[in-house]
C-alpha cells in the first residue's frame, strides 16, 4: 500500500472543483496535495484514488461518494468533514485533525488512522473490515458495531462514544486509553485485556458481555462501586 511513484506536486493555495476535475483528469501520476486549501469544497463523486493529501485544510469539504482509494493523508486540517458513502479502501489517515466528520456508509476496508483526532466522529453503516486506529481521540465518536476482534487498542480514548454491538473480543487495551461513560449495549468484551484502560464510569447493565475479560483488582473496586456496592 503506498508504494507510488514520484508524485505531481500541487502548491496552489486554493482550487475549485473544476480546476481539481481537471488536474485529476489529466495526470499521469500520483498527485500530492501540499497545503492547499480545500475547506467547503464539493468534491463529491471525484476520482482520488492514488492521491496523497499533505497539511491540506478540509473543514467542511464535502467527499460524499468520492473514489479515495490507496490515499494517504498526513497533518490535514477540518472539522465537518463529510465522507459519507465514500470509497476509502487501502487508505491512511496520519496525524490529522477530523473531528465531527460523517462517514455515514463509507467503505473504509484495510484504512488505519493513526494520531488522529475523531472526537464526534460518526462511523453508522460504514464498511469497516480491517480498519484500524492507534493513538486516537474517539471521544463522543460513533463506532456501532465495528469489529476490534483480537486488535491490539494503543491509546485510544473512546470516553463518551457509542461503542454500542461493537466486537472487543480478545482485544488487548495498551498504554492507556479510555471506555469511561461508554455506551456497550450488546458489546462483547469476552476475554478482553481490559487492565490498562480506564474504566470510570462504564455501566455493566450485562455482567455477561465481560466474561471472561482480565482487569486489576483497582478497576474491579472501581466497577463495584459503579454498581453501588462497597468493599469492606
Amino acid at each position: 500500500m503506498h508504494d507510488r511513484l514520484t508524485p505531481h506536486i500541487v502548491t496552489t493555495e486554493r482550487l475549485s472543483r473544476p480546476e481539481i476535475q481537471s488536474i485529476l483528469e489529466r495526470r499521469t501520476l500520483p498527485i500530492c496535495f501540499v497545503g492547499v486549501d480545500l475547506g467547503e469544497l464539493d468534491l463529491s463523486r471525484l476520482d482520488f484514488s492514488d492521491c496523497t493529501f499533505e497539511r491540506c485544510q478540509i473543514g467542511h469539504a464535502d467527499f460524499t461518494a468520492a473514489q479515495l482509494e490507496n490515499t494517504l493523508w498526513v497533518g490535514c486540517r477540518g472539522t465537518l468533514v463529510n465522507w459519507s458513502s465514500a470509497r476509502v479502501t487501502d487508505s491512511q489517515f496520519r496525524s490529522c485533525d477530523l473531528n465531527n466528520s460523517t462517514w455515514y456508509c463509507s467503505t473504509l476496508s484495510q484504512v488505519h488512522f493513526e494520531g488522529c483526532k475523531l472526537t464526534g466522529a460518526n462511523f453508522s453503516s460504514a464498511s469497516t473490515l480491517g480498519l484500524s486506529f492507534n493513538d486516537c481521540l474517539l471521544v463522543s465518536s460513533a463506532l456501532t458495531g465495528i469489529s476490534f476482534y483480537k486488535s491490539t487498542l494503543r491509546n485510544l480514548d473512546f470516553s463518551d462514544a457509542d461503542l454500542s454491538d461493537c466486537d472487543f473480543r480478545e482485544a488487548v487495551f495498551i498504554e492507556g486509553g479510555s471506555l469511561s461513560h461508554t455506551r456497550v449495549n450488546g458489546a462483547k468484551f469476552f476475554n478482553a485485556d481490559l487492565r490498562e484502560v480506564n474504566l470510570q464510569g462504564l455501566h455493566l447493565k450485562n455482567a455477561q458481555q465481560f466474561k471472561g475479560a482480565i482487569i486489576s483488582k483497582l478497576q474491579a473496586a472501581v466497577l463495584l462501586a459503579e454498581l453501588g456496592l462497597r468493599i469492606a
